[in-house]
């Protein structure tokens, strides 16, 4: 009981101390100022970030005799050895939850009043807890895939299950065995080993309330109100997926001023200069502009064959009502002064930069064939008109056109 009792002394005091100590660590996570640089992170998928994990260590279980204040008439202490495997997820790179599942077998250490039961019982105890987890290096440090080593508390709840059975024989064993709801703290001191394994130091305080636990059948079988259950575990845990956070490109990133060089801010000073001459002069070009008196322009309507256009907005082959006037004007210009043997070739594209090819060519013909038919409903003969389908070629706002030339 003694050699117990020291060992989980010691243990406590070294994580302590590696509480205290963690953020003397380098951590890689500041920005040009030395300033810690958190959040926000993006939300990583269900299947990132998972690990299972393995180990084992010693317990002991302290409990309290008819009163709800710790410590106070004490009854009996037992120690023994378990072990334990867990599965969890980091939901970020702060936040985690993990379910454990502990086994062990116990030694009675009577505390008062040998008796041939209590004297050297032996009992098996499970404990199946869900735990929440804050990593205080990632909150407070900032987060580091790379971190040597993490401290990481945590709030568990779970059941508590305890029989007198030697050996699992299983009818026994679920019939002998008292459940009892059980909460309590702990703390984690991971350290990374690698990408994918992790080596694991936790120390936990579980509290439980026992109804009736029949250790000892000479005091009607109730031996204590409230039980402690500390316990210390080593082991490893394996990181499984993927194992980082990305942080959210909606961080701004920190840019430092450089200081100009002579050189540089002569540069950019002549370059200003420069840049003032030639607004000066465009504003002189603009003003001349201005005030020229514009020219006359004559459109004769004998022997024009210059192509007429028609423009049609983005993923369309409607022609608007300003297309169609500059149809008319193709018409009643071009059209009507056509000799018999001459016909018009409608030629029809779209913008090869939207859309697929095949939609492309769908809609440069739909362009086309509404031009046609326009000009038909102006009174062009169909077989006069001969149509074209490019598809989609280069350029913008020229390529969602239809083009009439003369034949």
């Amino acid at each position: 009981m003694k050699g117990i009792k020291t060992l989980f002394g010691v243990l406590a005091v070294a994580g302590l101390l590696f509480s205290g100590n963690v953020f003397a660590q380098e951590n890689g996570n500041r920005d040009e100022n030395g300033k810690v640089v958190r959040g926000p992170y993006e939300t990583n998928n269900f299947w990132d970030n998972w690990f299972i994990g393995i180990g084992g260590g010693v317990q002991t279980t302290y409990g309290i005799k008819n009163s709800l204040l710790p410590f106070t008439n004490p009854r009996a202490l037992y120690g023994g050895w378990l072990g334990e495997i867990q599965v969890g997820k980091w939901l970020t790179p702060s936040v985690g939850l993990r379910l454990v599942d502990e086994i062990g077998r116990n030694q009675v250490f009577p505390k008062e009043g040998k008796t041939a039961y209590n004297g050297g019982a032996q009992y098996w105890q499970g404990y199946l807890h869900f735990d929440v987890m804050w990593n205080v290096s990632n909150a407070w440090g900032g987060y580091k895939e790379t971190r040597f080593w993490d401290v990481i508390p945590y709030f568990q709840a779970g059941v508590v299950g305890q029989n007198k059975v030697d050996g699992f024989v299983l009818k026994d064993v679920f019939k002998n065995t008292e459940m009892d709801f059980a909460a309590g703290f702990g703390i984690i001191n991971d350290f990374r080993l690698g990408k994918r394994v992790d080596l694991y130091l936790d120390l936990s305080l579980p509290v439980y309330r026992s109804a009736n636990f029949a250790i000892n059948p000479e005091e009607g079988g109730r031996i204590a109100a409230i039980g402690f259950l500390p316990a210390a575990k080593l082991g490893l845990i394996f990181n499984l997926g993927r194992t980082n956070f990305d942080r959210h490109s909606s961080v701004t990133p920190v840019v430092i001023p450089v200081p100009f060089t002579t050189e540089q801010y002569n540069a950019l000073k002549a370059r200003v200069e420069e840049l003032e001459k030639e607004n000066a002069a465009l504003k002189d070009e603009i003003e001349a502009l201005k005030n020229q008196a514009p020219d006359t322009v004559y459109v004769g309507t004998n022997n024009v064959e210059s192509p007429a256009y028609a423009f049609f907005d983005m993923g369309s082959a409607k022609l608007t009502d300003r297309e169609k006037l500059h149809l008319d004007f193709f018409c009643d210009n071009v059209v009507a002064n056509l000799a018999d043997d001459k016909g018009l070739l409608v030629s029809g594209s779209a913008d090869s930069k939207t859309g697929s090819a095949k939609r492309n060519t769908q809609l440069s013909e739909q362009r086309a064939n509404a031009v046609k038919d326009y000009l038909v409903k102006k009174g062009v003969a169909a077989d006069r008109i001969e149509t074209e389908v490019l598809g989609g070629i280069a350029g913008d706002y020229e390529a969602r056109r239809v083009v009439v030339t003369v034949k």
